[in-house]
C-alpha cells in the first residue's frame, strides 16, 4: 500500500548502504526521505524537516541513538513524531534504553524491506483511526485534547511525547477501571510491536512526573487505573 498522505520520514544510520536501501524503499511507497549519518546531523534535520516518522540506529559515532532519541523528544513540533529503532543489538537492556527514551517500537537486524514498509504502514494507519476522535476530557485541574494532542494541568500545557500522551488518554477515557500491562500494552502500542511490559512501567512514571500522582494510581499486583477521587 502506497503513502497516500504526503507522510515524511527521516533515517539515521551510519552505514550508507542502509541508507540508499531504505531511501529507495520509502521513496517508492510515496513517502518524502531525508537521511543522516550520525545522531547530531539527525537532530539538526529533524528541526528543519519535522518528519512524521524516524527510522533510528543505535550504535552511531558522535552520538548513539538512544542519546539522539532522548533529544528529539524534546523537540515541540515533533512531539508526535513516531520513532522507530532498527538496530543490529538484541540484548534487553538496549530495548529497554530505547523504549525508556521515548521510542515507539523496536527492530532487529537484518533489514527486511518489505516487513518493515509494511510495520511503518500499520502505524500511521493507526495514527490515522486515532485522529478520528475529536474529544476532550476535563477532570479537575487536568484537560486533555485528543484533536490537539495537548495536556493542560492547572491553565499550563504539559508536554507529552506520543506514547505518554495516549496512554493517559485511554486511561482517562475510561476512569476507575483497572488495565493490567498487557492490557495497556495492547491499546497502546497494538499487537504488531513488541514491547516489554515494563514499559508501561517507564511510561506511567514519566506521566505522573508531569501531572501529579493524584490521577493515575496503581493497583498492586493487577495493574493502573485514571482515579476521579
Amino acid at each position: 500500500m502506497g503513502n497516500k498522505q504526503g507522510h515524511k520520514v527521516l533515517v539515521v544510520d551510519d552505514e550508507e548502504a542502509i541508507l540508499e536501501l531504505l531511501k529507495y524503499n520509502l521513496e517508492k511507497q510515496g513517502f518524502e526521505v531525508k537521511t543522516a549519518l550520525d545522531g547530531v546531523k539527525g537532530v539538526e534535520i529533524a528541526k528543519r524537516f519535522k518528519p512524521d516518522l524516524i527510522l533510528l540506529d543505535i550504535m552511531m559515532p558522535r552520538q548513539d541513538g538512544v542519546e539522539t532519541c532522548r533529544q528529539l523528544r524534546e523537540i515541540p513540533d515533533i512531539s508526535g513524531t513516531f520513532i522507530i529503532f532498527l538496530t543490529a543489538r538484541s540484548e534487553e537492556y538496549s530495548e529497554v534504553a530505547a523504549f525508556d527514551v521515548g521510542a515507539d517500537d523496536y527492530i532487529t537486524k537484518p533489514i527486511k524491506p518489505r516487513a518493515l514498509m509494511s510495520r511503518i504502514n500499520a502505524f500511521f494507519r493507526r495514527d490515522t483511526k486515532k485522529k478520528e476522535v475529536t474529544n476532550q476530557i476535563s477532570i479537575g485541574d487536568l484537560v486533555i485534547d485528543r484533536t490537539s494532542y495537548t495536556v493542560q494541568m492547572k491553565g499550563n500545557e504539559v508536554s507529552l511525547p506520543k506514547k505518554e500522551f495516549e496512554l493517559l488518554y485511554f486511561l482517562a477515557q475510561n476512569p476507575n477501571k483497572v488495565f493490567d500491562r498487557d492490557e495497556l500494552l495492547q491499546n497502546i502500542w497494538g499487537s504488531d510491536v513488541y514491547v516489554l511490559a515494563r514499559t508501561v512501567d517507564v511510561h506511567i512514571r514519566k506521566v505522573r512526573e508531569k501531572i501529579g500522582d493524584d490521577y493515575i494510581k496503581t493497583i498492586k499486583g493487577v495493574g493502573y487505573k485514571f482515579s476521579l477521587n
